[in-house]
């Protein structure tokens, strides 16, 4: 299940991408399959090891090409590991929302990007976040939880201070709004409970047959309940 629409990041063959709090490896994993030098990064060991593994799994498989470089680093997003410009496309899903100094973390984006490349930053949509955070103090207030809730003017303008320009923006996940509202609703730790675990049932259908009608049903209600804001920047090129 991505966020990301990977025609809009203009992943192709031979390009270096960095998925940036790359958690499990959902991004990372599209990436490759399209033929780019991908490296994965997260500060959580864990993921890093599963998202490691489940590369050598994919090689294994040949579902990623020979020629295609993949790496799984653990590092500290505020002080990327890499010389400036180095990375064609940049992701970074569903992140900036846990880490202290989001700006820090856009300008080491930033930093790292070509002149001329692309970065693609997903958040939790306002509303529905609102709503999650009003219905539960579980849902945001844990270790490594989420600190903030952005407006598209605050984090437009955070990627702007950064020296990257806004260039396309879209929602997604509307069928997971209700179900992180359910979950907020009944106790986020509630698996058990019937309506949670039906919905859950739901969704994992959902993401494994891609029916059309659900799909049509969430293009329709994604600019009105997407859970994520997607946003496209570019880095302007070198003149």
């Amino acid at each position: 299940m991505l966020t990301v629409r990977m025609d809009e990041v203009g992943v192709r063959p031979g390009e270096w991408v960095l998925d940036l709090g790359c958690g499990f490896g959902r991004h990372a994993f599209e990436v490759a399959r399209r033929g780019a030098h991908v490296v994965a990064l997260d500060a959580s060991e864990e993921e890093v090891r599963s998202t490691h593994a489940m590369f050598q799994a994919m090689r294994d498989a040949a579902e990623i090409d020979s020629r295609t470089v993949t790496a799984s680093v653990r590092a500290d997003a505020t002080a990327l590991p890499f010389p400036d410009h180095v990375f064609d496309r940049v992701i970074c899903s569903e992140m900036l929302e846990h880490v202290r100094d989001d700006q820090r973390v856009l300008n080491e984006i930033a930093r790292v990007t070509r002149p001329g490349g692309r970065v693609a930053l997903t958040v939790p949509r306002w509303f529905p976040e609102l709503v999650n955070w009003a219905l539960s103090d579980a849902y945001h207030e844990v270790e490594g939880g989420h600190i903030r809730i952005y407006r598209r003017s605050a984090l437009d303008g955070r990627v702007r201070s950064a020296g990257l320009l806004p260039v396309a923006r879209h929602h997604s996940h509307a069928l997971h709004t209700p179900y992180w509202w359910l979950k907020c609703l009944v106790g986020v730790s509630r698996e058990d409970h019937l309506l949670v675990r039906a919905y859950h049932r739901m969704l994992v259908w959902d993401i494994m047959k891609r029916p059309r009608t659900t799909r049509y049903a969430e293009t329709l209600l994604n600019p009105v309940l997407g859970k994520s804001w997607v946003l496209y920047a570019e880095k302007p090129p070198i003149t």
